[in-house]
């Protein structure tokens, strides 16, 4: 095991549409807690909105997010020091970590869900350093092994894009008994095609606006069918002899992609809206209660089910680094926030120099 430095630097986002790399130490862990040598580290759709438009997020207000803390709630790494009363991991483990620490007693953060805790919550990357530097301090209750078979950038993967399309996939009750529609082909929506292929899925068909991520997700392998955002409804009632599909994730967030969800789904069918912000606009009665359609809403997902993720890619034989496009240095994240919020084909990380 190397030598633990005194200082590190990592990622900053100032909120004026460029990065600073600053100089810091490298913390010690306290009572429950375990320090993190990163071996990727996400760059996320959340995390571009906050550096191209300032502080003010999906609702247009001021929020707490990423004020005087290292950037980046996608990390996973191996533990290279660990504090008192920590019992489950040690030095050494690969884990992923789950993006939020939670209060642990409010009825949610008991179910896991700690993206929902309504006592003191903290996200990695927000409100507390996270994954873009060398070395992240985390608790140890927000650890989740990383499997051997899995590298650190599937892992990064797994800690918020993979999981949030998961948890939306297994709330549609997605089998394979049905086809599956996604739209949006950004990496949560890359995700969702490659984890619908492993949770086995008839047809499996796409839908992008974007030509450049078009190609992108065909040459992937993980979908059936590819097909434009302009002429998305005729194909896809087309490509499943017009009954459309049985599960529809919109993972664009945007207006006409969620009317496409609603308005290729099938009879009895289930939709399940997963992408931050705007709005939702339909006709009710032959687009919604006609067809007896079934609409989740789905924010991340559970610190169980992400373990779970985990074991299942191994089980399913799948590796989401597939879908990663750009991989940067710390010092090269200018450019790797400027690509991903604009030209990116698939998901771009950040690896810092040296990672295990």
């Amino acid at each position: 095991m190397s030598t633990i430095p005194a200082t590190m630097s990592g990622v900053y986002l100032p909120g004026n549409s460029s990065t600073e790399l600053r100089t810091l130490d490298v913390p010690t862990p306290g009572p429950g807690q375990v320090l993190v040598q990163v071996g990727a580290s996400g760059i996320c759709g959340s995390d571009i909105g906050f550096i191209y438009h300032g502080y003010k997020g999906y609702r247009g207000v001021d929020g707490p997010a990423y004020r005087g803390v290292v950037a980046g709630h996608e990390p996973s790494g191996r533990i290279v020091a660990v504090g008192s009363d920590v019992h489950r991991f040690g030095v050494g483990d690969r884990v992923i970590l789950y993006h939020i620490v939670g209060c642990g007693l409010c009825d949610n953060c008991r179910r896991g869900y700690y993206i929902s805790c309504t006592g003191d919550r903290a996200s990695y990357g927000w409100q507390r350093d996270g994954g873009h530097a060398p070395y992240v301090l985390a608790e140890e209750r927000t650890c989740v092994p990383l499997p051997d078979e899995l590298s650190f950038v599937d892992g990064a993967l797994i800690a918020c894009g993979f999981g949030t399309a998961y948890e939306g996939l297994r709330r549609a009750r997605l089998s394979g008994d049905q086809d599956l529609l996604v739209v949006g082909l950004g990496p949560v929506g890359l995700a969702a095609g490659m984890i619908g292929r492993g949770m086995g899925a008839g047809r499996i068909i796409g839908v992008e606006r974007s030509e450049d991520r078009r190609a992108w997700a065909a040459q992937t392998g993980v979908f059936d069918h590819v097909v434009a955002a302009d002429s998305a409804l005729a194909e896809v009632l087309e490509l499943t002899s017009g009954a459309g599909a049985g599960v529809t994730i919109d993972c664009s967030g945007s207006q006409p992609g969620r009317l496409l969800a609603l308005e290729g789904a099938a009879e009895w069918g289930n939709v399940s809206l997963v992408g931050e912000g705007g709005d939702l606009h339909t006709e009710v009665s032959d687009t919604l209660l006609h067809k007896q359609l079934t609409i989740h809403t789905s924010w991340v997902t559970s610190l169980p089910a992400m373990s779970e993720l985990a074991q299942n890619l191994v089980r399913w034989g799948l590796r989401p680094e597939k879908v990663v496009s750009d991989v940067f240095g710390l010092d090269q994240a200018d450019e790797a926030y400027a690509l991903a919020a604009g030209a990116s084909q698939g998901k771009v990380c950040l690896v810092p120099e040296g990672a295990v």
